[in-house]
């Protein structure tokens, strides 16, 4: 069996939004879809995927704008984390001062806790609650495979900011320590902004840690 992975940078603040896929059952999962779902739903047709669901790692706008959008075309099921799940459905006064637009409202279907499993295919991504830049925010960790996607949380050389509503710095340098450092250093990290790292990468050479 064979994974398929495609990242695109999408919507004005530029987020790294992942399409993972089964290329032997050819159903997928789109993780933070923050805008730009024309390009999505491309790749998801030249690779003939069927999005089973759409995975925010945290409620902020410009990581789940295309929610609606991407279930509209596809059918999918939208998962986020129950601390983060009000989010999708309120205006964001965020979204109408970086875009000057409204964020597009969408619910969840699906209520995310520590420990869930999400299946699409033969893969299986386990959810890390790793709050800190939103009480709600998740990591996700490959079954099988040195992966993990941790959104806002981690980035190369820095962290998220918590200076926003439900920010907490502690929490967040917390997770990271417990939940994302003990994967193994080999783990590739697959944040929601900037480059690819690695868990060895961040534990020696992130200034916060």
């Amino acid at each position: 069996m064979g994974l398929i992975q495609r990242g695109l940078i999408v919507g004005m603040l530029e987020v790294n939004c992942y399409v993972v896929g089964d290329d032997e059952t050819k159903d997928a999962v789109v993780i933070d879809p923050g805008g730009d779902e024309d390009e999505i739903l491309e790749v998801l047709r030249h690779h003939g995927l069927n999005l089973k669901y759409i995975i925010d790692t945290h409620g902020h706008f410009d990581h789940v704008d295309a929610n609606q959008p991407l279930k509209d075309a596809t059918g999918a099921q939208i998962a986020i984390h129950k601390l983060d799940a009000h989010m999708l459905s309120k205006p964001s006064q965020e979204a109408l001062f970086f875009t000057g637009n409204r964020l597009r409202l969408s619910q969840a279907d699906v209520i995310l806790n520590e420990g869930d499993i999400i299946t699409f295919g033969n893969f299986k991504l386990k959810v890390l609650h790793t709050p800190g830049h939103t009480p709600g925010g998740i990591s996700l960790v490959m079954e099988n495979q040195p992966l993990v996607y941790v959104g806002d949380t981690l980035f190369a050389g820095s962290i998220g900011r918590t200076d926003f509503p439900g920010g907490d710095f502690n929490a967040l340098i917390n997770g990271v320590r417990t939940k994302l450092f003990t994967l193994g250093d080999h783990y590739i990290v697959y944040p929601g902004h900037g480059p690819v790292t690695t868990i060895g990468q961040e534990r020696q050479y992130n200034p916060f840690f």
